[in-house]
């Protein structure tokens, strides 16, 4: 019958998936028969367990597509696949009572896959009353006690990623804040550099004027003493005119002659 529905690409992965683990559950239970030992009977039923977990998990799929792909399909197509997944459930469940009756057999503790809560005394539930809870339910109850489970784990789920998107948006925001400054520092970095640049500049600026003005100086010193000299030489020329050890100095017209001897060589004065 499911090989003739007609199903969606994924309508009908997730119901091949079923499937497999369906044949899994039976080839499991049916070696568990053939164990003995009471632990590796225990270890066996945590196998099957899992197992029917995941098909729980593949079954609430299968129900979510199908509600998706509702609107597209004819009401027979609907109807034909809301009878797959009900026979889908009850094959699940039996199983699920299968486990039952093995745990009890065996007296395991462990949880049962349908948790339907802590006790009245406030304590986790024990498997026994696990069992007897289940037991009364309908296969209805039993599915929506599952889908309930199902959809609690989905929204501590959803929680999950609403934390994991804002750390990633805190991270993002940090990050964008760590670059911004980064980028101020490196700016800061190349103004120091051309501030420093500058400063080597000025000071080489200032030592090229410093030997000018040094280079300046001594010309001017080495002027002033070849003016001071020559002066020196006029002075001493006027004063000792008759000193032969004094060069003319070349430019210079030679000292006057002394007054009484332009007298004597007048001839007026030599009449009187």
């Amino acid at each position: 019958m499911a090989s003739n529905l007609p199903m969606s690409p994924e309508l009908e992965q997730i119901h091949g998936e079923i499937r497999d683990h369906f044949r899994a559950l039976a080839n499991g239970f049916q070696r568990l028969d053939k164990i003995k030992d009471s632990t590796r009977q225990s270890k066996q039923l945590e196998e099957l367990t899992d197992k029917m977990r995941d098909c729980k998990r593949l079954v609430k799929d299968f129900d979510r597509e199908l509600k998706d792909e509702e609107a597209r399909n004819p009401p027979e197509v609907n109807k034909q696949l809301n009878d797959e997944k009900q026979s889908m459930i009850k094959e699940l469940n039996s199983y699920v009572a299968l486990r039952k009756t093995y745990m009890s057999t065996l007296g395991n503790k462990k949880v049962e896959l349908f948790d339907m809560g802590a006790g009245a005394s406030g304590e986790p539930p024990t498997t026994e009353e696990n069992v007897q809870v289940a037991s009364a339910m309908s296969n209805q109850e039993l599915v929506d006690a599952g889908m309930k489970r199902m959809d609690e784990t989905d929204q501590a789920i959803e929680r999950s990623k609403q934390v994991v998107e804002q750390t990633i948006e805190v991270g993002t925001q940090t990050a964008a804040n760590l670059k911004g400054q980064t980028d101020q520092m490196g700016r800061v970095v190349n103004q120091l550099d051309t501030i420093q640049f500058s400063l080597k500049k000025a000071s080489k600026l200032v030592k090229e004027i410093g030997r000018q003005v040094a280079t300046d100086k001594c010309i001017m010193m080495f002027l002033f003493l070849i003016v001071c000299g020559v002066v020196a030489i006029i002075v001493v020329k006027i004063v000792h005119p008759n000193n032969k050890d004094i060069r003319d100095i070349p430019g210079l017209a030679p000292p006057a002659p002394s007054r009484k001897l332009l007298y004597l060589r007048n001839p007026e004065y030599m009449r009187r």
